[in-house]
């Protein structure tokens, strides 16, 4: 069985915890990626 690749924001979410970000920085961090997206 093939692992799926992480989707976008699984990812900014992986990174933004390994530098130790606040939560609220991550929830804005998501938040702008979403709506550049649409």
């Amino acid at each position: 069985m093939e692992a799926r690749p992480k989707k976008l924001l699984d990812q900014v979410r992986e990174v933004i915890r390994l530098k130790h970000y606040s939560y609220r920085t991550e929830e804005t961090y998501v938040h702008w990626i979403r709506r550049l997206m649409d």
